[in-house]
């Protein structure tokens, strides 16, 4: 299955009666980019869903952007969450989070940048951004 499809049905599965989960999706970011790249771009989107949910779980709306300028591709994940909101250490996974994704991310000559969204003051955003 396309990576881009796959992000689709991740971010269709992720939303619930009270979490909205829109894609934006740039025609141009097609399934023409390096597989690497998809597969980085997936992985950041999920991990980026699954912070939100162990973190934010007060999020009402979560927006995915994923754009190609013709030099490289961004992926953008942000929420309106407030944060605070905590699983109990117990049914956090055993992963290495947003460290192993920056890894994963620079290992291609990208960068990665994660922290409080624009705007209102509360919300975060995960901004990957993979050279093509």
């Amino acid at each position: 299955m396309p990576p881009r499809r796959r992000i689709a049905e991740l971010t269709a599965g992720f939303a619930s009666p009270g979490q909205k989960v829109t894609l934006h999706r740039d025609p141009a970011a097609s399934d023409d980019l390096p597989h690497e790249v998809q597969a980085a771009a997936f992985r950041v989107v999920q991990e980026a869903l699954t912070n939100v949910r162990r973190h934010a779980a007060d999020a009402t709306e979560v927006t995915v952007v994923l754009e190609h300028d013709g030099s490289g591709l961004s992926v953008t994940v942000s929420d309106d969450g407030r944060g605070g909101s905590r699983l109990p250490a117990a049914a956090h996974g055993g992963g290495f989070g947003l460290v192993g994704l920056r890894e994963r991310v620079t290992a291609l000559g990208g960068e990665l940048r994660t922290g409080p969204g624009p705007g209102a003051g509360h919300g975060w955003e995960v901004r990957a951004r993979f050279p093509c």
